[in-house]
């Protein structure tokens, strides 16, 4: 059984990802991505090509983060509805830069990426943001998650944003939106679909631990590090990380 190696947010950070990668990373590992490889940091476009290089060689996925998501109805806005394009880019000139530097195989892998991914044998799942209170079902594979539509679907993506939740209804709060009693998510998750590994919320003091769920977005793009999680193949657990510069504030995430 081989090993699995979940990689936190790594924003562009190509240096970083690299030297993690070098020491890190062996031909049989499963490797996973927790999302946001794109945005903030200096070589978005250059951090996509090696992960798609690197996947004609190991076995990769990349679950898809919010930065993602927001990049891929870009492209489809590019086509669809140009207006609404030029608003975002006019909102997010970031958009239109990377989007420029991306060739059509760079494009067709990040198409590849997926909302999460279970390491069943290790009762593992691996989601970008988080998973509101409020959540009583969860697909049981990619492909019922991708035909989900209409509210189920919009209810769903909430796991790619999800960080405070409400203190009663646990559902997901806007980004600024909660109060002092309103929990971080991982606080009172209750392990309902596995141990969640996940990223999107930077912990610059290094990995978060809660009792049925782990940080691994250790603020790479804002000066802390890229980290990964190392899964043995007998389910222990350890991790290994780079520092890296500061490029960004971690205001807004």
């Amino acid at each position: 059984m081989p090993r699995h190696i979940i990689v936190g947010d790594v924003h562009g950070m190509f240096n970083e990802l690299w030297k993690l990668f070098g020491i890190l990373v062996k031909p049989d590992d499963k490797v996973v991505f927790v999302g946001d490889l794109v945005d903030k940091g200096p070589d978005s476009a250059r951090v996509v090509q090696f992960v798609r290089e690197m996947s004609r060689t190991h076995d990769i996925t990349l679950v898809e983060g919010n930065h993602e998501e927001k990049h891929r109805r870009f492209r489809k806005n590019c086509v669809e509805r140009p207006d609404t394009a030029k608003s975002m880019s006019d909102r997010s000139p970031e958009l239109r830069e990377i989007t420029d530097q991306l060739t059509d195989a760079d494009v067709e892998f990040l198409n590849t990426a997926v909302p999460f991914h279970r390491i069943e044998e290790h009762n593992i799942l691996v989601v970008h943001g988080g998973i509101p209170g409020s959540m009583m079902e969860f697909p049981q594979t990619v492909e019922e998650a991708q035909s989900l539509g209409g509210k189920r679907k919009k209810r769903f993506s909430q796991i790619l944003r999800t960080r405070h939740i409400h203190h009663e209804t646990g559902k997901m709060l806007p980004l600024g939106n909660e109060g002092p009693n309103d929990p971080f998510w991982a606080e009172t998750h209750d392990g309902r679909f596995g141990h969640v590994v996940f990223g999107h919320e930077p912990f610059l003091n290094g990995v978060a631990h809660f009792d049925h769920a782990t940080g691994i977005d250790t603020g790479a793009v804002f000066g802390g590090r890229l980290t990964a999680m190392i899964v043995e193949e007998d389910g222990s657990r350890d991790f290994v990380s780079v520092p890296s510069r500061k490029m960004a504030d971690p205001l807004h995430c």
